[in-house]
């Protein structure tokens, strides 16, 4: 299957550009890792990036490496440096956990449209779940991007 024909259809524009400098950064390869990625390339989304150490094990688990600051404002908790099973809100973490899980598993990009409720209100949001490999074999990291639709930073 051609790269164009396999590329999910992603209507916010931030994460369009994020899953073109993912596939920009892999080139030949079909993954590209952690140490491909610059941060100040990135700074049109930073804010709501989420990247997550994956680590071995069946079920694989999942550490937040960093939970980006529009992200941490807008849910109202802090993941830097904590598990996914650290996440406050049940429905939300076993949803996150499914699709990190999917995107280790088919080793493929994960794309989704989302509600989400918080503070009694219901918040729609666009995900996208890019897997990294420093080996090319193993996914070890995952590079995410989420942005509410009402909350566009």
């Amino acid at each position: 299957m051609d790269v164009a024909e396999a590329m999910p259809v992603i209507s916010n524009p931030k994460l369009r550009r994020l899953y073109d400098y993912w596939s920009t950064k892999r080139g030949d390869r079909k993954l590209p890792s952690r140490a491909d990625l610059d941060p100040v390339e990135m700074a049109f989304i930073i804010g709501n990036v989420i990247l997550i150490d994956v680590l071995e094990g069946t079920p694989p688990q999942f550490r937040i490496r960093l939970h980006g600051t529009n992200l941490a404002e807008r849910v109202g908790y802090e993941l830097t440096g904590k598990m996914l099973d650290d996440m406050p809100t049940p429905g939300f973490r076993e949803l996150s956990r499914r699709t990190f899980a999917k995107a280790v598993r088919t080793r493929e990009p994960v794309h989704s449209l989302n509600e989400r409720v918080m503070d009694d209100q219901v918040h729609r949001y666009e995900v996208l779940v890019l897997p990294l490999s420093a080996d090319g074999e193993r996914i070890d990291m995952l590079l995410t991007g989420l942005i509410y639709e009402d909350f566009r930073r």
